[in-house]
C-alpha cells in the first residue's frame, strides 16, 4: 500500500530536508510543499494521508516563535487541516512546526475552533539549547506511540518550553494528552540539562485528543542512523529511534 506523507515548509524552515528523508525511509512517498501551494490548492490535502510541520525559524521568527506560520495555518487552511484530521489522516509538529501548531490552536485540541491554551515560551537558561534528551512516553494516546518506550534525540531550539495553565495542564494529563517527558538517564524526571527548557511537568510533546495530531519539541529526524547517537560505538548497531518513530508512524495507517 503506497502512503504518502506532505512535509510543509515556509520561509525560514531548515530541516525539511531531514523530515522529507525520515518519512521516506519510513516508506511513506513524500512531497516537500511550500504553505503558498497549498493555500492556492487546498483540496491537495486529499491526496496525503501525513502532513509533517517540520523545525526551523518559520519566517525568522519576526513575530515570535512559529507565530506566522500559526496564522497561516490557522486563518488560510485550518478547515482544510481539519477535514484532514477528520479524515483519520496524521499530523505531526516537530519544534517550530509544534509552535506552530499550539499557536494556531491545532493541538491541544484542533476540532475546538482554534482557540490557544498553551504556548511554548523562551528556555529558562536564557539561550539556544542544543543538546541530545531523552523522552519517555508516558501515554499511548496517540496511535503511532507506544507508552514506555523511550525516544534518544536532539533539541535545538531557544523556545521551547512549555507552558500552560493548571487548569489547562491538569485536564491534558487526565486525557493522557501529555505523551512525552523530558527524563535523565535513569528514567526520572530531571531538571535542567536533561529537561532543557524548563518545561512545566518536564513536557516535551502532547497530542489531541483523538490521538491523530503530535507535537513534540525535540527532533526525531536527526537520529535516523544508530551512528548519529553519540555513544553509538557503546550501544552498537540497533534501529534508530528517530527511524522507529517514523516507521510507527506508517504502521499506524496501514
Amino acid at each position: 500500500m503506497t502512503l504518502r506523507a506532505l512535509v510543509l515548509r515556509a520561509a525560514g524552515t531548515n530541516t525539511d530536508g531531514e523530515t522529507v528523508v525520515a518519512c521516506e525511509r519510513a516508506g511513506f512517498r513524500t512531497d516537500l510543499l511550500h504553505v503558498n501551494r497549498l493555500v492556492e490548492r487546498s483540496d491537495m490535502f486529499g491526496s496525503y494521508q501525513l502532513l509533517v510541520v517540520p523545525g526551523g525559524f518559520s519566517y525568522g521568527d519576526d513575530l515570535g516563535s512559529g507565530r506566522v506560520l500559526a496564522n497561516e495555518l490557522r486563518l488560510r487552511l485550518g478547515d482544510a487541516i481539519r477535514d484532514f484530521i477528520r479524515a483519520g489522516r496524521l499530523v505531526m509538529g516537530i519544534c517550530n512546526g509544534f509552535q506552530a501548531l499550539v499557536k494556531a490552536g491545532l493541538l491541544p485540541d484542533p476540532l475546538e475552533g482554534g482557540r490557544q491554551r498553551a504556548t511554548l515560551a523562551p528556555n529558562e537558561s536564557g539561550h539556544f539549547e542544543d543538546r541530545w534528551v531523552r523522552l519517555n512516553a508516558v501515554s499511548s494516546r496517540c496511535v503511532w506511540v507506544r507508552e514506555g518506550t523511550v525516544l534518544e534525540t536532539a533539541v535545538t531550539h531557544g523556545e521551547g518550553r512549555f507552558v500552560a495553565p493548571e487548569m489547562e495542564l491538569d485536564r491534558l494529563e487526565a486525557n493522557g494528552q501529555v505523551v512525552y517527558r523530558y527524563v535523565d538517564p535513569s528514567g526520572a524526571e530531571a531538571g535542567y540539562p536533561w529537561n532543557p527548557n524548563g518545561s512545566i511537568r518536564s513536557i516535551a510533546g502532547i497530542c489531541d485528543p483523538t490521538g491523530r495530531v503530535l507535537g513534540l519539541m525535540p527532533h526525531p529526524e536527526k537520529h535516523l542512523d544508530f551512528t548519529h547517537h553519540p555513544q553509538w560505538t557503546r550501544r552498537g548497531e540497533r534501529e534508530a529511534d528517530g527511524l522507529a518513530f517514523f516507521r510507527s508512524a506508517r504502521a499506524a495507517l496501514t
